[in-house]
């Protein structure tokens, strides 16, 4: 209905935020035309970009739609760019237009000397300080309100907007990466309707949970990033509602209670807090409490095995608080982003009650590749799946640890990687780089040829620099990664040959394989100390000084120091706080070919190491993880 809720936020005075106001489909649909149409005559041609600098709220949306039916392009700037990448993106774009919330104004104006094109800002407030007209001014800049160019666009011919086709660029989305200027995806109207299609596509086939008008979503992961912007998409074609977060995170629970949402899109690091919180609070309670949580949440679990994720009893009598965090409604999750833990999905269903679902994508596809939705494929070819699977439609499918099946816009197949031991025709299961083609791959990366070419081969497919595993029941793992490039639990991108080789500039590091495990949010080392530089120090130690280089990479004390040194080392050459390692193991064997961890060329072998020190690793992990749970 047109007079349902659309968009909400909440008007925040003195601190304080009140309840959710609401614009109808129908006053969102007037406002888009307008601002479109205000667009038009503020200068904005066909196919031309507008920059969107800004949190989460109304404006964002209704300005996205409004470039999406005139057929501009949309770009997203966010703050972790850093200022170099802003700059790369405004010019590589060619960027005329810029909308932008009050607080970004110093920043943009502050960068205009080296933003030549940059000509009007459309600040979403309507108020700012005037300070910044002066500015704008003084450099060529105009900056006008959001509601004014609304107005601009009122008396416009609505009749005679050029509009897209499936072909036209639909927005350019920069991923931050990890060395380097950001790559751009081309993402084209075709990329972007593709995934919610199919995911509508697969609720109307019972095989997801089907987002209806009285749906409401809670829209806080950054509009920058496509998972929020595919969410959003789903919710906008199904007419469900969206209320936007303050635009503070430490907030959000505030906002998720008044708004109660019935869906819940986030990401593990969301999750694996709830998680934590939760079972931090069962043993702090102990006795009775603690008896009857895990009475629950055990009869719960083994339900899961059959589909069930309610229970008539323990919904009510142990969940029901628990259910109250995300607002008391949430009737399904979605995780993506980054892995999630088996552990943590079913923590999930148990204690919310709710369908979950694990997405798997790319940027460069729109976040199409795979959904963990309650379906079993009966059969994907393990070299060459056939475009449309066949699908058995079993309802509960609650298995953790897969990301689930193809979407019905994409292909998936599994490509060998001799290097690294995986072959499709590994048995029992076949293992091999994913590669994905189908409606939602992107185009290109914005004029980048040479990346383009590395991503995607002459028959289309997108290789993802991830490794895969084929399950009986045809439903994709994530094991590995082919690239030396990992994300961490929370999405930031690790680049541990930059890391290790800050690390081994510093005398007490020979040699350093640094590791990062997608389920958690540290990275770890493992370190073979340079023994001239280690027993020179430990000789000034009275208690170490006689002790043998074997016994002292043996000694917390060494190890803490270790630690210490390069961590501190790390932060004065610019490592980033996720970037230093939370661990260290120190090992007395050093990395070499003849023990196989070194190429004939002197280049770590990652997965060889990493099977090497496995006991190591997870010893690390378990000793960060029982320190930041407080026991």
């Amino acid at each position: 209905s047109a007079e349902k809720n659309c968009l909400g936020h909440r008007k925040v005075v003195d601190g304080v935020a009140g309840a959710y106001i609401w614009e109808t489909w129908n006053e969102v649909k007037v406002r888009v035309e307008n601002f479109g149409a205000g667009l038009a005559k503020l200068g904005v041609a066909h196919q031309k970009p507008v920059g969107f600098f800004s949190v989460n709220r109304p404006e964002w949306t209704i300005g996205e739609q409004a470039c999406y039916k005139h057929s501009f392009i949309n770009v997203a700037l966010y703050d972790t760019l850093g200022t170099e990448a802003v700059i790369f993106i405004v010019n590589q774009t060619e960027m005329a237009h810029i909308i932008s919330s009050a607080d970004k104004l110093q920043r943009i104006l502050s960068l205009k000397p080296e933003l030549p094109e940059i000509k009007h800002i459309i600040c979403m407030d309507e108020v700012w300080d005037e300070a910044h007209n002066a500015k704008a001014a003084e450099l060529g800049v105009t900056i006008t309100s959001f509601k004014n160019v609304e107005k601009l666009g009122e008396s416009e011919n609505k009749d005679q907007v050029r509009l897209a086709v499936l072909e036209d660029i639909a927005t350019i989305c920069y991923t931050s990466g990890t060395t380097g200027l950001p790559k751009g995806a081309v993402l084209t109207h075709s990329n972007c309707i593709a995934v919610p299609w199919a995911i509508v596509n697969l609720g109307q086939k019972k095989v997801f949970a089907h987002v209806t008008k009285n749906d409401t979503h809670i829209s806080y992961l950054p509009l920058s990033h496509v998972l929020e912007r595919t969410a959003e998409s789903l919710f906008i074609y199904c007419g469900a509602s969206i209320g936007y977060y303050q635009g503070d995170t430490l907030k959000l629970l505030d906002d998720v209670a008044e708004l109660k949402p019935t869906v819940f899109v986030s990401v593990p690091r969301l999750f694996n807090r709830i998680y934590d919180k939760v079972f931090a609070g069962v043993k702090a309670k102990g006795g009775i409490a603690s008896l009857l949580f895990h009475t629950a949440y055990n009869q719960k679990k083994e339900g899961l095995k059959n589909g069930h994720v309610s229970h008539f009893l323990w919904d009510r009598a142990v969940f029901g608080q628990i259910r109250q965090r995300l607002g008391g409604r949430v009737r399904f999750i979605i995780s993506g982003s980054a892995p999630i833990s088996p552990e943590v999905l079913d923590f999930l269903r148990i204690c919310f009650s709710a369908e979950v679902y694990e997405g798997y994508g790319q940027t460069e596809n729109f976040c199409g590749s795979c959904l963990l939705h309650p379906c079993l494929i009966a059969h994907l070819s393990n070299k060459t799946p056939p475009s449309t699977p066949s699908l058995q439609t079993v309802r509960g499918d609650t298995t953790s640890g897969v990301v689930g099946a193809p979407f019905p816009c994409t292909e998936i197949k599994l490509v060998d990687v001799p290097d690294m031991d995986y072959t499709s025709k590994d048995e029992p299961h076949p293992r091999g780089e994913i590669c994905v083609r189908g409606n939602s791959v992107l185009r290109e990366f914005y004029k980048n040829p040479e990346k383009t070419a590395e991503a995607i081969d002459a028959e289309g497919w997108l290789h993802t620099g991830d490794i895969g595993m084929w399950d009986a029941k045809g439903r994709l793992a994530i094991i590995d990664r082919l690239k030396n490039i990992f994300k961490l639990a929370q999405g930031e991108y690790i680049a541990p040959e930059k890391i290790e080789g800050i690390y081994q500039k510093h005398e007490l590091v020979s040699m350093a394989f640094v590791h990062g495990d997608s389920l958690q949010s540290t990275i770890v080392a493992v370190i073979h100390p340079d023994k001239d530089a280690l027993q020179k120090w430990a000789a000034k130690q009275p208690e170490l000084a006689d002790k043998s280089f074997s016994e002292l990479v043996r000694d917390p004390t060494v190890r803490k120091h270790v630690l210490g040194t390069v961590t501190s080392f790390g932060k004065v050459n610019d490592l980033k706080g996720f970037e230093n390692i939370k661990a260290v193991y120190l090992t007395e064997e050093e990395f070499s070919i003849e023990n196989d961890m070194l190429t004939p060329t002197f280049k770590l072998k990652r997965d060889i190491a990493k099977k090497h020190f496995k006991k190591q690793i997870d010893e690390m992990y378990a000793e960060i993880n029982s320190h930041s749970s407080g026991n």
